[in-house]
């Protein structure tokens, strides 16, 4: 039975930035590859798999498994050779299959990072240098690599971003009769794939060779100094950092031209490669935060106020919200908080207290761990031990490698009591230190803003960002506190998140002034947690003790630490 046919590329509705950013990258692959953001149902994975079929010569469509470890990747040693030949030889990996073809990774974003920078690294010197297991192999490894990713899964870290050359950014923009068409063609292609194909063999053979031409003029095509310059200009008024905007700008442009059949470029060529390059290097302003979403009232729970004066309206007592800037908080003991790189928890010090008002209930783990579990066979130095005996009499493995994920969730508190004194001001000072403190260990990060009747994701789940003070200043803050519902979302969201991903590490952080009087010691945080008093009053009510002492946390007052 022969395979089933990749839908075509031309058949594909829409997506006319994204076709052209995959055209480009297949005219000159040393742009570096091309990144896809977007929702699922969107068409990112339909139209990269449908690429190599249009590029001349029809090259290699290799994908890499989500679950692949490095070894698969860059190939190991070939262990049949070694048991029937006694001889030391390369196994090559998927590296090697992808020379001259196309590499594609679904849900790049989901791939540890080491991974996707060693696949960075190969297609920007189109070389493969393995140095593992008694190996010493290197081989060429050219080809055009696609990532596609959903941004709700989490981001790619910006220095990642970076070394994609292109990068589109994908929504749901099909109007009606574009959806109508979408779906009638997929209906088609269902019912008998080979016709529907043949239906597009015409564009398809054209638009082949009208990318072997664009590649055949590539040589050809000048970018003038004036061009140059312009690209320099805009690079610079959008902040990118380093210069591989400016170097992919000047290989897309001059593709662009050889696409469109001039020799020289032009400010046109310029301006439509413009946020390929840019989307994902642009540092001149952050998004916007995203729309909160609606939020109901756990049942049961009465809202919770500091004031016995009725509200004058809406719950919890809303008011229009008001903002203040960040306030640096430089002398925020961070060290006396604890790290969960580390093997144990850390004990409290003289500023960071662990709270307990009751006995832990019986503790569920999962039985005694095996001294290997986890750990993957070193064959090489097993074969080596085991002096030709087969099976081998003890098993070698490789070194445990103990980081594991972390992730920080951040609960602001932007209520109306936090307006005072400053308090929300310092509040942001906080979260800026701890989200640094994030980006610069390499950890994920998501934060939570709650007051004003609402909770709203003030930043999605993604890595640490290495610039967040445009997004903090925007933060405003009013109404009442409410308390109990945001840690009953966060402790569904971090069960669901654990669910997935069970060797992820929590630390969830509480920045609140703790006036709340709703029952919270029945919420039980999976993972670290750290409540951060922001009540800095002279008689302080200490409710953000009390607050830790629900919630098993460790306690850090804000107060008395100098800004």
């Amino acid at each position: 039975m022969l395979p089933r046919p990749d839908y075509p590329f031309t058949a594909v509705t829409g997506h006319e930035r994204f076709k052209l950013a995959l055209i480009l990258a297949a005219i000159n692959p040393d742009i570096g590859g091309v990144l896809i953001s977007g929702p699922r149902g969107c068409g990112k994975s339909t139209l990269a798999r449908a690429l190599a079929a249009v590029m001349p010569g029809q090259p290699a469509f290799v994908t890499l498994p989500l679950g692949a470890s490095e070894e698969m990747v860059t190939g190991t040693l070939n262990l049949q050779q070694v048991l029937q030949q006694q001889q030391v030889a390369f196994q090559p990996g998927v590296l090697a299959r992808a020379h001259g073809g196309v590499l594609y990774v679904d849900e790049v974003n989901l791939l540890a990072d080491a991974l996707v920078d060693l696949l960075l690294d190969v297609a920007a010197s189109g070389v493969n240098r393995v140095e593992r297991d008694g190996i010493s192999h290197t081989h060429e490894a050219r080809f055009l690599l696609l990532g596609t990713m959903n941004p709700d899964e989490g981001e790619l870290r910006p220095q990642l971003l970076d070394r994609f050359g292109l990068m589109v950014e994908l929504s749901n923009p099909h109007s009606i009769d574009e959806r109508l068409e979408v779906v009638e063609r997929r209906q088609a292609f269902e019912l008998s794939p080979e016709a529907f194909c043949h239906r597009f063999d015409p564009m398809q053979q054209q638009l082949t060779q009208q990318i072997r031409q664009a590649r055949l003029r590539l040589p050809q095509v000048l970018c003038e100094k004036a061009m140059q310059r312009q690209i320099a200009e805009r690079c610079h008024a959008a902040a990118v950092e380093g210069v591989r905007a400016d170097i992919v700008w000047h290989r897309a442009a001059i593709a662009h031209a050889a696409w469109h059949q001039r020799d020289q470029v032009t400010e046109t060529d310029l301006d439509a490669v413009e946020e390929l390059v840019l989307a994902h290097r642009r540092s001149d302003h952050s998004p916007s935060p995203p729309a909160p979403p609606p939020f109901q009232r756990p049942p049961g729970n009465p809202p919770a106020t500091d004031d016995k004066r009725p509200q004058s309206s809406g719950q919890w007592g809303q008011m229009p919200p008001q903002s203040q800037n960040m306030q640096a908080v430089d002398a925020l003991p961070l060290h006396s908080i604890p790290d969960l790189r580390t093997t144990q928890r850390s004990a409290p010090s003289a500023r960071t207290q662990t709270v307990s008002r009751k006995a832990r209930g019986p503790h569920v783990g999962r039985g005694r761990q095996q001294p290997n579990a986890g750990r993957a066979p070193n064959w090489f130095t097993t074969l080596l031990a085991s002096a030709g005996h087969w099976p081998p009499r003890q098993l070698q493995f490789r070194p445990r490698h103990e980081g594991r994920a972390i992730l920080n969730l951040i609960l602001l508190d932007t209520s109306a009591s936090t307006l005072k004194q400053q308090w929300q001001a310092q509040a942001k000072g906080v979260v800026a230190q701890l989200a640094k403190r994030a980006y610069l260990a390499r950890e994920q990060l998501a934060i939570l803003g709650f007051g004003n009747d609402r909770i709203e994701p003030l930043l999605s789940h993604r890595r640490a960002p290495k610039q967040l003070q445009s997004l903090i200043n925007r933060i405003s803050a009013g109404g009442g506190t409410p308390m109990r519902a945001v840690l009953l979302h966060a402790q569904r969201y971090l069960l669901r998140m654990l669910r997935h991903e069970p060797d992820l590490q929590t630390h969830v952080y509480l920045i609140t002034d703790g006036r709340s009087r709703q029952r919270l010691d029945d919420i039980h945080l999976p993972g670290h947690c750290t409540v951060i008093d922001i009540e800095q009053s002279a008689v302080k009510r200490g409710r953000g003790a009390a607050l830790a002492a629900d919630l098993q946390a460790h306690y850090l007052p804000l107060a008395g630490v100098p800004s």
